[in-house]
């Protein structure tokens, strides 16, 4: 299955009610990275009538207090084969390497780093979250690293001149906004009691029905529901 960076063009195809949409997911989630296509369609095909807002999920705090129990892992050599399968069962690149050679500790720090970019916009927000996926899952980055998220934002603000600011993202890694933009993540999270990821949240702009999708589905699954939701079946 081949990726597809972020696009920043809205190509309103689906006549639809306005609609708030919350995206729970992690970085290291490979599961959410073979998800993208899917997203990167909604995105496309809905447009402006779709408000999107990430919520990182903390899916890795540690691996001393890590458990897994749908997938049986507990330690980093236990996800490699999780990303085996993932890549079996959907066809997305996934280099599965960095479990053995270069285990990230925790998923935390990427976390902060995709909220810090959103303090600049959510469009770099949306862009250094892809560079971070991107990363890790084909080029077996430890994004667990600080010196790899600021590569990684100096290589953004390259390819998006006047989008991403590096300077900005260097200074404010480690400042209170982004760590507690984050840890209001997490308590939403548990709030919502979302366990697993990727998960969306659709909630509608005039009568606030809801309707959270959890884990994998498919574009037309997803648009099927959204007909229902607002009443366009």
């Amino acid at each position: 299955m081949e990726q597809h960076a972020p696009t920043r063009k809205n190509k309103v195809k689906q006549a639809i009610p306005p609609l708030q949409v919350t995206y729970y997911t992690d970085p290291l989630c490979c599961w959410s990275w073979a998800f993208e296509p899917v997203i990167q369609k909604l995105r496309e095909g809905y447009g402006n009538s779709i408000a999107w807002r990430n919520c990182m999920g903390g899916m890795l705090s540690q691996w001393k207090s890590y458990h897994d129990t749908l997938h049986a892992v507990s330690r980093p050599i236990q996800m490699g084969p999780v990303w085996m399968q993932a890549r079996q069962l959907t066809g997305v690149t996934l280099n599965d390497s960095i479990w053995f050679s270069d285990p990230p500790a925790s998923s935390y720090p990427a976390c902060v780093a995709v909220k810090c970019a959103g303090l600049q916009s959510a469009t770099a927000e949306e862009l250094y979250l892809y560079k971070l996926r991107s990363a890790v899952m084909t080029a077996g980055k430890n994004i667990a690293k600080k010196e790899v998220l600021l590569a990684l934002a100096g290589e953004l603000a390259a390819e998006q001149p006047g989008c991403f600011n590096a300077e900005q993202f260097a200074t404010e890694l480690a400042g209170e906004a982004a760590i507690n933009a984050f840890r209001a993540d997490l308590q939403e999270v548990r709030y919502r009691n979302i366990t697993r990821f990727p998960s969306l949240l659709f909630v509608t702009g005039s009568n606030k029905k809801s309707l959270l999708l959890t884990g994998s589905h498919s574009y037309e699954t997803i648009v099927s529901h959204l007909k229902q939701l607002t009443g366009n079946a």
